[in-house]
Protein backbone atom coordinates (compact mmCIF):
# COMPACT_ATOMS: atom_id res chain seq x y z
CA UNK A 1 0.00 0.00 0.00
CA UNK A 2 1.14 3.50 -0.72
CA UNK A 3 2.19 5.72 2.20
CA UNK A 4 0.59 8.97 0.70
CA UNK A 5 -2.90 9.75 -1.34
CA UNK A 6 -2.75 12.18 -3.98
CA UNK A 7 -6.09 14.43 -4.63
CA UNK A 8 -6.34 16.41 -7.82
CA UNK A 9 -8.11 19.50 -8.94
CA UNK A 10 -7.96 20.81 -13.05
CA UNK A 11 -8.38 24.38 -13.29
CA UNK A 12 -10.04 23.91 -16.91
CA UNK A 13 -12.61 22.50 -18.61
CA UNK A 14 -10.15 20.57 -20.96
CA UNK A 15 -8.00 18.77 -18.02
CA UNK A 16 -10.86 17.66 -16.40
CA UNK A 17 -12.25 16.28 -19.46
CA UNK A 18 -9.04 14.73 -19.84
CA UNK A 19 -9.16 13.19 -16.55
CA UNK A 20 -12.37 11.76 -16.32
CA UNK A 21 -11.14 9.73 -19.23
CA UNK A 22 -8.05 8.65 -17.68
CA UNK A 23 -10.48 7.20 -15.01
CA UNK A 24 -13.17 5.17 -17.66
CA UNK A 25 -10.12 3.94 -19.42
CA UNK A 26 -8.51 2.96 -16.45
CA UNK A 27 -11.87 1.51 -15.27
CA UNK A 28 -12.13 -0.69 -18.79
CA UNK A 29 -8.52 -1.87 -17.45
CA UNK A 30 -9.29 -3.30 -14.54
CA UNK A 31 -12.50 -4.65 -15.54
CA UNK A 32 -10.33 -6.28 -18.23
CA UNK A 33 -8.32 -8.35 -15.91
CA UNK A 34 -11.13 -10.55 -14.04
CA UNK A 35 -13.32 -12.16 -17.12
CA UNK A 36 -16.42 -13.21 -15.74
CA UNK A 37 -20.06 -11.28 -16.77
CA UNK A 38 -19.83 -8.59 -13.80
CA UNK A 39 -16.37 -7.71 -15.16
CA UNK A 40 -17.88 -7.59 -18.94
CA UNK A 41 -20.73 -5.36 -17.50
CA UNK A 42 -18.16 -2.95 -16.09
CA UNK A 43 -15.89 -2.72 -19.16
CA UNK A 44 -18.74 -1.83 -21.42
CA UNK A 45 -20.34 0.60 -19.29
CA UNK A 46 -17.29 2.57 -18.96
CA UNK A 47 -17.06 2.12 -23.10
CA UNK A 48 -20.07 3.80 -23.28
CA UNK A 49 -19.29 6.66 -21.02
CA UNK A 50 -16.42 7.54 -22.61
CA UNK A 51 -18.17 7.48 -25.67
CA UNK A 52 -20.95 9.94 -24.13
CA UNK A 53 -18.18 11.89 -23.75
CA UNK A 54 -16.80 11.89 -27.13
CA UNK A 55 -20.11 13.45 -28.43
CA UNK A 56 -20.15 16.26 -25.60
CA UNK A 57 -18.03 18.48 -27.93
CA UNK A 58 -15.29 18.13 -30.32
CA UNK A 59 -12.57 16.87 -27.97
CA UNK A 60 -10.58 15.41 -30.83
CA UNK A 61 -9.47 19.19 -31.88
CA UNK A 62 -9.12 19.79 -27.96
CA UNK A 63 -6.70 16.78 -27.69
CA UNK A 64 -4.82 18.13 -30.78
CA UNK A 65 -4.29 21.73 -29.15
CA UNK A 66 -2.89 19.90 -26.14
CA UNK A 67 -0.85 18.03 -28.06
CA UNK A 68 0.41 21.25 -29.98
CA UNK A 69 0.47 23.29 -26.80
CA UNK A 70 2.77 20.91 -25.06
CA UNK A 71 4.79 20.64 -28.29
CA UNK A 72 5.61 24.86 -28.71
CA UNK A 73 6.34 24.46 -24.71
CA UNK A 74 8.87 21.92 -24.88
CA UNK A 75 10.38 23.14 -28.39
CA UNK A 76 11.33 26.37 -26.05
CA UNK A 77 13.22 24.62 -24.54
CA UNK A 78 15.49 23.47 -26.65
CA UNK A 79 18.73 26.04 -26.17
CA UNK A 80 18.16 26.08 -22.11
CA UNK A 81 21.67 25.05 -20.78
CA UNK A 82 21.52 21.99 -18.83
CA UNK A 83 18.36 20.55 -20.47
CA UNK A 84 19.31 16.96 -21.72
CA UNK A 85 18.70 17.30 -25.48
CA UNK A 86 18.38 13.44 -26.24
CA UNK A 87 15.63 13.48 -24.04
CA UNK A 88 14.02 16.10 -24.69
CA UNK A 89 13.92 15.29 -28.45
CA UNK A 90 12.60 11.66 -27.73
CA UNK A 91 9.56 13.34 -26.17
CA UNK A 92 9.22 16.05 -28.58
CA UNK A 93 9.38 12.81 -31.45
CA UNK A 94 6.80 10.60 -29.31
CA UNK A 95 4.20 13.79 -28.82
CA UNK A 96 4.91 14.13 -32.77
CA UNK A 97 3.77 10.51 -33.15
CA UNK A 98 0.83 11.64 -30.79
CA UNK A 99 -0.52 13.74 -32.88
CA UNK A 100 -0.01 12.73 -36.09
CA UNK A 101 -1.38 9.51 -35.42
CA UNK A 102 -4.66 11.70 -34.22
CA UNK A 103 -4.48 13.73 -37.82
CA UNK A 104 -4.88 10.57 -39.66
CA UNK A 105 -7.73 9.29 -38.04
CA UNK A 106 -10.44 10.68 -40.64
CA UNK A 107 -13.26 9.41 -38.79
CA UNK A 108 -15.21 10.41 -35.74
CA UNK A 109 -14.00 9.13 -32.32
CA UNK A 110 -15.40 6.04 -31.99
CA UNK A 111 -17.53 6.07 -34.89
CA UNK A 112 -17.88 2.51 -35.39
CA UNK A 113 -18.90 2.14 -32.05
CA UNK A 114 -22.03 4.78 -32.53
CA UNK A 115 -22.80 2.31 -35.72
CA UNK A 116 -22.89 -1.51 -33.33
CA UNK A 117 -26.00 -2.28 -32.93
CA UNK A 118 -25.65 -4.17 -30.14
CA UNK A 119 -24.16 -1.57 -28.16
CA UNK A 120 -26.78 1.12 -29.31
CA UNK A 121 -29.41 -0.97 -27.67
CA UNK A 122 -27.12 -1.29 -24.28
CA UNK A 123 -26.71 2.14 -24.74
CA UNK A 124 -30.65 3.08 -24.99
CA UNK A 125 -31.10 0.85 -21.97
CA UNK A 126 -28.43 2.25 -20.10
CA UNK A 127 -30.41 5.46 -19.57
CA UNK A 128 -32.89 3.60 -17.68
CA UNK A 129 -32.04 2.17 -13.83
CA UNK A 130 -30.93 -1.39 -14.02
CA UNK A 131 -32.41 -1.58 -17.80
CA UNK A 132 -29.74 -3.38 -19.10
CA UNK A 133 -31.23 -6.84 -17.25
CA UNK A 134 -31.92 -9.92 -18.56
CA UNK A 135 -35.29 -9.25 -19.86
CA UNK A 136 -34.46 -6.03 -20.88
CA UNK A 137 -31.89 -7.15 -23.53
CA UNK A 138 -31.75 -10.67 -24.27
CA UNK A 139 -29.22 -10.06 -26.82
CA UNK A 140 -26.79 -8.79 -23.89
CA UNK A 141 -28.06 -11.81 -21.83
CA UNK A 142 -27.17 -14.04 -24.59
CA UNK A 143 -24.18 -12.99 -25.22
CA UNK A 144 -22.67 -12.58 -21.85
CA UNK A 145 -24.07 -16.23 -21.58
CA UNK A 146 -23.30 -18.19 -24.50
CA UNK A 147 -19.98 -16.46 -25.89
CA UNK A 148 -16.66 -17.55 -24.76
CA UNK A 149 -14.40 -15.94 -22.02
CA UNK A 150 -11.80 -15.25 -24.51
CA UNK A 151 -13.90 -14.22 -27.51
CA UNK A 152 -16.21 -11.36 -25.13
CA UNK A 153 -12.61 -10.15 -23.82
CA UNK A 154 -11.59 -9.89 -27.39
CA UNK A 155 -14.46 -8.15 -28.76
CA UNK A 156 -14.31 -5.15 -25.83
CA UNK A 157 -10.57 -5.19 -26.38
CA UNK A 158 -11.00 -4.55 -30.11
CA UNK A 159 -13.62 -1.84 -28.89
CA UNK A 160 -11.47 -0.21 -26.89
CA UNK A 161 -8.56 0.29 -29.31
CA UNK A 162 -10.96 2.20 -31.14
CA UNK A 163 -9.57 4.99 -28.52
CA UNK A 164 -6.36 4.25 -28.81
CA UNK A 165 -4.52 6.63 -30.49
CA UNK A 166 -6.80 9.22 -28.32
CA UNK A 167 -5.50 7.54 -24.81
CA UNK A 168 -2.18 7.87 -25.32
CA UNK A 169 -2.42 11.17 -26.37
CA UNK A 170 -3.98 11.95 -23.11
CA UNK A 171 -1.70 9.61 -21.39
CA UNK A 172 1.37 12.05 -22.65
CA UNK A 173 -0.40 15.19 -21.99
CA UNK A 174 -1.24 14.20 -18.39
CA UNK A 175 1.90 12.97 -16.98
CA UNK A 176 3.87 16.15 -18.77
CA UNK A 177 1.76 18.25 -16.87
CA UNK A 178 2.38 16.21 -13.55
CA UNK A 179 5.92 16.24 -13.89
CA UNK A 180 6.28 19.89 -14.84
CA UNK A 181 5.86 20.75 -11.01
CA UNK A 182 7.63 19.41 -8.10
CA UNK A 183 5.48 19.20 -4.69
CA UNK A 184 6.53 21.27 -1.94
CA UNK A 185 5.76 21.79 1.72
CA UNK A 186 3.07 24.33 2.70
CA UNK A 187 1.14 24.75 5.67
CA UNK A 188 -2.96 25.23 6.18
CA UNK A 189 -4.17 27.74 9.23
CA UNK A 190 -6.74 26.48 11.25
CA UNK A 191 -6.90 23.29 8.08
CA UNK A 192 -7.25 26.36 5.35
CA UNK A 193 -4.68 27.33 2.58
CA UNK A 194 -5.39 30.03 0.47
CA UNK A 195 -2.62 30.34 -2.80
CA UNK A 196 -2.24 32.99 -5.65
CA UNK A 197 -1.46 31.84 -8.72
CA UNK A 198 0.33 34.02 -11.93
CA UNK A 199 -2.67 34.56 -14.57
CA UNK A 200 0.59 34.90 -17.33
CA UNK A 201 1.68 31.06 -16.44
CA UNK A 202 -1.87 29.22 -16.12
CA UNK A 203 -1.59 26.63 -13.67
CA UNK A 204 -3.45 23.55 -15.13
CA UNK A 205 -3.50 20.98 -12.50
CA UNK A 206 -3.31 21.23 -8.64
CA UNK A 207 -2.12 18.03 -6.74
CA UNK A 208 -2.28 17.68 -3.15
CA UNK A 209 -0.26 14.51 -1.30
CA UNK A 210 -1.33 13.80 2.15
CA UNK A 211 -0.17 10.76 4.21
CA UNK A 212 -2.08 7.71 3.85
CA UNK A 213 -2.67 7.70 7.71
CA UNK A 214 -4.20 11.23 7.73
CA UNK A 215 -7.85 11.48 9.03
CA UNK A 216 -8.87 14.22 6.83
CA UNK A 217 -9.11 15.16 2.82
CA UNK A 218 -8.78 18.68 0.69
CA UNK A 219 -11.66 20.30 -0.59
CA UNK A 220 -10.17 22.04 -3.25
CA UNK A 221 -12.04 25.05 -5.57
CA UNK A 222 -9.96 27.55 -8.08
CA UNK A 223 -9.94 29.79 -10.90
CA UNK A 224 -7.65 31.56 -13.11
CA UNK A 225 -6.19 33.87 -10.16
CA UNK A 226 -5.99 31.75 -6.68
CA UNK A 227 -7.18 28.70 -4.93
CA UNK A 228 -7.86 27.68 -1.84
CA UNK A 229 -7.78 24.42 0.16
CA UNK A 230 -9.97 22.88 2.91
CA UNK A 231 -8.73 19.65 4.94
CA UNK A 232 -11.79 18.19 6.15
CA UNK A 233 -12.94 15.36 8.53
CA UNK A 234 -13.50 12.22 6.97
CA UNK A 235 -16.20 10.69 8.92
CA UNK A 236 -19.52 8.83 7.37
CA UNK A 237 -21.70 9.30 9.13
CA UNK A 238 -21.50 12.84 9.77
CA UNK A 239 -21.62 16.15 7.74
CA UNK A 240 -17.81 16.63 7.13
CA UNK A 241 -16.24 19.57 9.32
CA UNK A 242 -12.83 21.71 8.51
CA UNK A 243 -10.13 20.69 10.81
CA UNK A 244 -8.92 23.22 13.26
CA UNK A 245 -5.94 22.01 13.45
CA UNK A 246 -2.72 24.10 11.40
CA UNK A 247 -1.25 21.06 8.86
CA UNK A 248 2.13 20.83 7.12
CA UNK A 249 0.62 19.39 3.58
CA UNK A 250 2.57 18.96 -0.05
CA UNK A 251 1.68 20.74 -2.83
CA UNK A 252 2.28 20.78 -7.06
CA UNK A 253 0.64 23.53 -8.99
CA UNK A 254 1.47 22.17 -12.88
CA UNK A 255 1.86 25.08 -15.25
CA UNK A 256 2.66 22.81 -18.37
Amino acid sequence: MADHIIYEQPLNERIRTFLRLEFLFSRVDNALQKNSESTNRDAIDSLLNILSVFERSDLKAEIIKELERLIANLTALEHTPGVDKAALEQLLAELDQNLDALHLTKSAIGQNLRENDFLYGIRQRSSIAGGTCDFDLPAYHFWLQHTSDETRQSQILNWSNQFSAVRAAIDISLQLIRDSSRFNEFSTSSGFYQHSLDSNQPTQLIRIKLPQTAEYYPEISGGKHRFTVRLMNFNINQRPQQISEDINFLLSCCVM
